[in-house]
């Protein structure tokens, strides 16, 4: 299988470029290698279907922010990117961008008026913690989803009723307007391309043909996920009005602060406090790992500071591009307070170091009577002199 070219290269623009300025290039690639203004050119159809591509993604400003940072292994497996096989798709999808109708006249594109739409795309949000990312989960989503009303099949109509043709557009679903020597032609307003008008609302969906209802579903959170990422859940999106496929569901992830890990990617950083005699002689010490206990040798005169590796030891990358590590970063940690022997040794340790400390710490009350008497022999040693 050939390699996707970047969308941006295959759109003719900047990485840098503004979130207004994408859909005129587009606009711009698109009418140029159109089918109808390029016969039988199969170069220029693929072209065309990889621009769609390249503007669904980079369109959308979550979608251009994940391609950005993953690039097409971005929407690999579960948040794939669709890829358009027909045309008609393309016109299904973007055609409003190019003035409804003018782009259905000018380009044929007036038959997608025909085809079924797809359903519309629905979200939710899971919120996990840090072990649940790294080891994967399935969670319980809740959330709103409107259903084909069960009273009315989705018709809309009162039981033993029908619509009726729309005045409007006489039951075509698109108008026609002339604007000099241009005639355009556009989505009917007044029933919404249908061609049709409910004038007997069913009494469960007002008309509608869906109502609304609650949704639970168990979705199976891979092992590695980051915070900001989202699952795709196929066809479980809201229905289609007009008999074409579902939407999609898209859980949105969120993964709360561990107060012991930071996670970088797929490394994760722990902080660990040590002693001075630690990291002057070495030792080995317990670590906390979210795979279980780990040990740690920390080698004799190690620095405050220094980062010492646990390959593997980190989150799994949910694309199955192997694990990260575990980074800890020594940090020593001091006493607020000694006492006793502990203080002892520490003085002799000064003393070997030659280092100036402060001196053994007396009452308030004996610095007072040791200044006053130092005072007072001053002030007598003045006196006989």
């Amino acid at each position: 299988m050939a390699q996707k070219r970047d969308y941006y290269e295959v759109l003719g623009v900047h990485r840098s470029i503004a979130e207004h300025e994408i859909a005129s290039a587009y606009r711009k690639l698109a009418t140029k290698c159109h089918p109808d203004s390029n016969p039988d050119d199969e170069e220029a159809i693929e072209l065309f279907k990889e621009a769609a591509e390249a503007y669904e993604v980079l369109g959308d400003a979550e979608k251009r922010a994940q391609y950005d940072q993953f690039g097409h292994a971005a929407f690999d497996g579960a948040g794939a990117s669709p890829h358009f096989t027909d045309i008609s798709e393309i016109f299904e999808t973007f055609g409003d961008m190019f003035g409804g109708g003018i782009f259905g006249d000018f380009f044929g594109g007036g038959r997608r008026s025909r085809r079924p739409r797809r359903g519309a795309d629905i979200k939710c949000q899971v919120t996990l913690d840090l072990e649940e990312a790294a080891h994967g989960v399935t969670k319980t989503v809740q959330f709103e989803r409107r259903q084909v009303c069960h009273q009315c099949h989705g018709s809309g109509n009162k039981s033993g009723t029908s619509a009726q043709p729309c005045v409007r557009c006489g039951g075509r679903g698109q108008i026609v307007q002339q604007a000099g020597i241009l005639h355009v032609q556009t989505t009917c307003p007044h029933c919404g391309g249908t061609g049709q008008r409910v004038t007997n609302p069913c009494n469960a969906c007002h008309g509608n043909g869906m109502n609304a209802e609650t949704v639970r579903l168990d979705v199976a959170i891979p092992a590695g996920i980051d915070d900001g990422m989202r699952v795709r859940l196929a066809g479980e999106g809201e229905p289609s009005s007009s008999g074409g496929s579902p939407g999609d569901c898209y859980c949105f992830i969120a993964v709360r602060e561990h107060p012991l890990f930071q996670r970088d990617g797929p490394n994760l950083i722990l902080r660990l406090p040590t002693t001075y005699t630690q990291v002057v002689l070495g030792g080995t010490v317990d670590v906390p790992t979210l795979h279980g206990r780990g040990t740690l040798e920390i080698p004799a005169g190690t620095q405050i500071g220094e980062v010492f590796r646990l390959r593997g030891r980190g989150m799994r990358d949910p694309r199955g591009r192997g694990t990260g590590d575990l980074l800890i970063q020594v940090n020593v940690e001091v006493p607020k307070k000694v006492s006793g022997r502990h203080e002892e040794v520490l003085r002799e340790l000064a003393d070997l170091e030659q280092a100036h400390v402060s001196p053994h710490r007396k009452s308030f009350l004996k610095s007072v009577r040791d200044y006053f008497v130092s005072s007072d022999d001053a002030t007598a040693h003045v006196e006989d002199g």
